[in-house]
């Protein structure tokens, strides 16, 4: 879609203020109804418009994503903007800088529409944690877009974005991707810098994009990608000769913790529909892989995850960040102050995982828990290197269900937790990981199908997922 949208705005057969007006009128037809965006920023996108407009009219070049319309979880830092990460402890609070994400995507001239729901601070796979609203799947209103980057999932499922970014830490971006039926790419650890995305676990956090065809993702990654001085964990990933996809003699895994008892029957059925379809047209040769850890990566995420939170959140404590209003008469001393402002600012889900974390971290069971989390951590690290070393990519479902019922699990953490079941060894492990639609349910629900390739391997993933695309449509 965005290799089309900017030849009509080169060939001058639509502007982009026409085309930023469009979106945001699909925005006011359908939002009202699916609750994706959090903030419109309508003026600001059709000034910026204007002035794209006027440098194509002058003959001057701009560049492939100039006056695409995008939208970004509002976990994303943009400097003058409100960015509450979906939190009443930071409905106030506005960015007073871009993060190296957004900074990339100003540059090359793409246009912001808005930020877009999620579940609080990310903790959730429904977008029913939000402090604000709950967001609703496009394809059934009584269901889930999935969690935590919903509202950016829905933006584009309901074609009111051409594309969107989210954050993943256990599955954030592939799952609400597979729930909605659009594309969802969690980079390579690294491969994206994180400066100016709201911390939830760091050693895990990686901005992706959402949208409608993997040649999109891979355009949206090529920008955004590669090292930043602002993010020492980042690193570039180059696209060289060893990140061609070559068709030729290439090796699929099929792990066998992943196709398991739980696993709905449809969704089993139509990956090995296109699995089959793969293997007969291109003659890869597919094979069971094991990943013995990977039964131990859902507990293992969720002892590291809240012992991150729990240190990442204590900075939020009623004195930075545009604290909450209106507590002033109940506050008597600075305890006081800390226990107010995290007791009525931080939702339930919040709540239990920081509680949680501190306990994993605390003297007496950090060495029962978390440094046995930690160990765990490496195996399942270890078994990725071992299985790509038999295998070039994994296939897997991405989510054990179809969407499911708004309320259906919002009283059951546990049941809730374990929609993040097949997508948290990829964020545990650090390798890239793609979500792309491959059909729908009997219900007509979307059916995601997960792809895993080996540690900055990216390029070559996205390759391998645009001829999947290509030969499924």
């Amino acid at each position: 879609m965005i290799k089309e949208l900017h030849q009509k705005l080169i060939n001058k057969e639509i502007t982009a203020t026409e085309l930023v007006s469009n979106y945001f009128n699909v925005i006011k037809d359908k939002d009202k109804d699916i609750n994706a965006f959090l903030t419109l920023l309508e003026e600001k996108a059709l000034n910026e418009a204007q002035q794209i407009d006027s440098k194509i009219q002058k003959g001057e070049e701009v560049g492939l994503l100039a006056g695409i319309p995008y939208a970004t979880k509002d976990n994303i830092l943009v400097r003058g903007i409100k960015t509450t990460a979906g939190s009443k402890i930071l409905e106030n609070y506005i960015a007073s800088y871009n993060a190296t994400v957004v900074e990339k995507l100003d540059k090359e001239g793409a246009i912001l529409l808005g930020k877009t729901n999620l579940d609080e601070f990310a903790m959730g796979s429904s977008t029913e944690n939000s402090a604000f609203f709950t967001t609703k799947n496009p394809f059934d209103l009584s269901r889930v877009p999935g969690g935590s980057s919903g509202g950016s999932a829905a933006a584009v499922a309901a074609r009111m974005s051409v594309f969107a970014l989210g954050s993943d830490t256990g599955g954030s971006i592939r799952q609400p991707a597979a729930f909605c039926g659009v594309v969802g790419f969690k980079p390579s650890y690294g491969a994206v810098s994180r400066y100016g995305l709201i911390s939830m676990a760091s050693s895990l956090d990686v901005i992706g994009p959402f949208t409608t065809s993997v040649e999109d993702a891979e355009i949206i990654f090529k920008t955004i990608s590669g090292k930043d001085p602002m993010d020492s964990t980042s690193h570039d990933v180059f696209q060289d000769e060893n990140q061609q996809l070559k068709i030729e003699n290439l090796k699929i895994g099929l792990p066998k913790e992943f196709f398991v008892a739980g696993l709905d029957e449809e969704i089993k059925n139509k990956i090995e529909e296109v699995v089959t379809k793969i293997k007969n047209l291109f003659q890869v040769s597919v094979s069971e892989v094991s990943l013995p850890s990977a039964a131990s990566a859902l507990p293992c995420y969720y002892i590291i995850m809240p012992a991150e939170v729990s240190s990442n959140l204590a900075r939020y404590d009623g004195i930075r960040y545009a604290a909450i209003k209106n507590l002033q008469s109940e506050i008597q001393n600075l305890k006081d102050l800390y226990f107010q402002t995290r007791g009525k600012g931080f939702g339930k889900e919040v709540r239990r995982r920081v509680i949680l974390g501190t306990y994993v971290l605390s003297k007496g069971y950090y060495d029962a828990y978390y440094k046995k989390a930690q160990r765990v951590r490496r195996l399942i690290v270890n078994e990725f290197q071992k299985a790509f070393e038999e295998v070039d990519f994994l296939i897997t479902p991405t989510t054990p269900t179809p969407p499911f019922k708004i309320g259906e699990k919002s009283n059951d953490p546990l049941a809730m937790y374990l929609s993040d079941i097949f997508t948290v060894s990829s964020n545990i492990g650090g390798v890239p990981a793609i979500n792309i639609p491959i059909g729908f349910t009997k219900n007509n629900l979307p059916i995601g199908m997960q792809i895993i390739g080996p540690y900055n391997s990216d390029f070559k993933l996205l390759e391998f997922a645009k001829l999947i695309e290509k030969n499924l449509a």
